[in-house]
């Protein structure tokens, strides 16, 4: 059982500003989904292996082709400033790094 003391300092960490109702409603649904969480630790999962995923997913990306793009021309007139052959962009590092 989670009670208002533990909620009020999980909201302090999380930064979060709860008035007492919310304490309260939160101190039911933590302590419910806390409760849920004891239920399923009562199952036999020695034989279950572990997983990152409820079902499998596999290769759900394409394949990355270099392809060249016939006017070039085209996309640099599109940016906002260009120098030569090239989009010209806000410096994001610094020396140091």
């Amino acid at each position: 059982m989670i009670d208002s003391e533990q909620v009020r300092k999980v909201a302090h960490l999380a930064r979060l500003k709860l008035n007492p109702e919310e304490e309260e409603k939160f101190t039911t649904q933590l302590s419910s989904i806390l409760d849920y969480f004891e239920q399923l630790s009562e199952l036999d999962t020695e034989k279950v292996p572990p997983t990152t995923r409820a079902i499998d997913v596999s290769n759900i990306t394409r394949d990355d082709d270099l392809e060249k793009f016939p006017n070039r021309e085209e996309i640099l007139s599109c940016a906002p400033e260009q120098d030569g052959d090239f989009f010209r962009v806000p410096k994001i590092m610094s020396e140091e790094s």
